[in-house]
Parts: structure tokens; C-alpha cells; sequence
């Protein structure tokens, strides 16, 4: 814990070294401190709910040959992204996320490793502005050719609005808790000296949320793939320095 005449001294030190340095650096002059400095750390929490959805679509074939697969997989692909289009993705939403080609092995006993053929993938990252929708239009694309489907991540359009609450909420909980230390010591809280923000969360890494009857919608046509987006935490955490008497 640091006082003020502590903090007084090292002004008086830094402001006699002044005219020994003034030639060559600026002098930084400590500010006395009249009080007790409390440091004390708080995380202000908002919640809301996603509404973006980014999910990882693609198509994996394997031929005999590496044009063959590349191709066909090429072709299957084209039907996909023609389906995302379709539905009315727009095409700033659809954006590649990985293209591979690979060969397929086959291993014996004491025997050199034998290719068979070839894999290959494409997958395209699409971000879903309704979520509502986002469930049917994964129905659509596996009809349309895909059959590999990876995620949802959650995420909200517009965080900067969440995080200034949580930034707000922080403050308020920093407050409260450096009042509570100074009644249990006896003194009052004069006035805030600093405030440094120590880390924030926008939303974009919450639980994973759920993708209901996915299995199911690729066999039955009668049942659809639902998408809950549940609700996520936005959080900052603050630094704050208080001046107690």
C-alpha cells in the first residue's frame, strides 16, 4: 500500500534532477499523491443474444486419379455455392475457407505404402444474418451436394455497443468493491486516480450453441436441422486505481 508521502518525495527528487538532464531528455516529474492508492480489478458482464451465425460447408470425393477428384469435387462445389446464392447469401458472406488434395494409401504387412487414389475437399465459411434461416438453408445445401458441415460460431454484428456496457457495468463493480475496502478500513473513497482496461470478450467465443437433428434432416426430408443461438457473455475487465483518506 502507497502513500502519498512516499509518492511527495519522489516529486521532490525527480524535480531536483530536472536541470541535470534538461539537456538531453524531458524530465518526468512524479505527481504527489495525497492519500492511500487502492488498486483494484473488476469484470463487468452484459449478456446477449447471437445474431450471426458462421458455418464451415464443403464437399469431399475421391477418385482413382488427382484430376478426377479435384474435378469432380470442383463441380460438386459449384452446386453448393450456386444453392447458398440462391437462397440469398450474400456474396460477401461466402468466403473460402480451404481447398486440398490429398492421396489415399493402402498398407501391408513389410510393404511400401500403396496410393489408391485421391481426396479431395472445399469448404466455404458462410455467415447467416438471420439464424432463423440458417438451419433450412444447411437442409438445402446438403441436398445440393455437401457433406461436410462444421460448426455454428456465434457471434453478434455489432459488439461495440455490448462491450460499452460491460466497460460501464466494470466501472460501477470497481466502485462498489473499492468502497467496501475503504469502510473496512476505516476511510472514504476521494476520487478515481486511473483506469486501465485489462482485456474484453465480444461475444464471439461463447458455448457452443446447438445444432438440433442434424442427422436426422439428412434422411428424413420432413424434419429440418434447427439452430439455437441461446444467449452469450460480452465482457471487459478494468484496472482501477482509487485514492483513499
Amino acid at each position: 500500500m502507497r502513500t502519498g508521502l512516499v509518492l511527495v518525495s519522489m516529486g521532490v527528487m525527480a524535480a531536483t534532477a530536472m536541470p541535470v538532464v534538461a539537456q538531453t531528455n524531458v524530465p518526468v516529474q512524479a505527481v504527489p499523491v495525497d492519500g492511500t492508492v487502492l488498486e483494484v480489478s473488476a469484470t463487468g458482464r452484459v449478456v446477449r443474444a447471437p445474431d450471426v451465425a458462421t458455418i464451415r460447408a464443403g464437399v469431399v470425393t475421391q477418385s482413382a486419379t488427382a484430376a478426377a477428384a479435384l474435378g469432380d469435387n470442383a463441380a460438386r462445389m459449384a452446386q453448393v455455392i450456386a444453392s447458398l446464392k440462391a437462397t440469398g447469401i450474400a456474396t460477401r458472406d461466402l468466403s473460402t475457407s480451404n481447398v486440398s488434395l490429398q492421396p489415399q494409401y493402402r498398407y501391408g504387412d513389410n510393404q511400401p505404402p500403396v496410393i489408391t487414389g485421391y481426396q479431395a475437399s472445399n469448404s466455404v465459411s458462410v455467415k447467416f444474418r438471420d439464424i432463423a434461416r440458417s438451419g433450412a438453408i444447411l437442409d438445402a445445401l446438403v441436398k445440393a451436394g455437401a457433406n461436410q458441415i462444421d460448426g455454428p460460431a456465434m457471434s453478434l454484428s455489432q459488439p461495440d455497443a455490448a462491450l460499452d456496457a460491460a466497460r460501464a457495468d466494470a466501472v460501477k463493480r470497481a466502485q462498489a468493491r473499492a468502497a467496501l475496502y475503504a469502510q473496512a478500513a476505516g476511510m472514504r473513497v476521494e476520487r478515481i486516480l486511473s483506469i486501465n482496461e485489462a482485456g474484453e470478450n465480444d461475444g464471439g467465443n461463447p458455448q457452443p450453441p446447438i445444432m438440433a437433428r442434424m442427422g436426422v434432416s439428412m434422411q428424413r426430408a420432413d424434419v429440418s436441422t434447427t439452430i439455437l443461438p441461446g444467449e452469450t457473455d460480452v465482457t471487459a475487465t478494468l484496472n482501477v486505481r482509487f485514492i483513499l483518506k
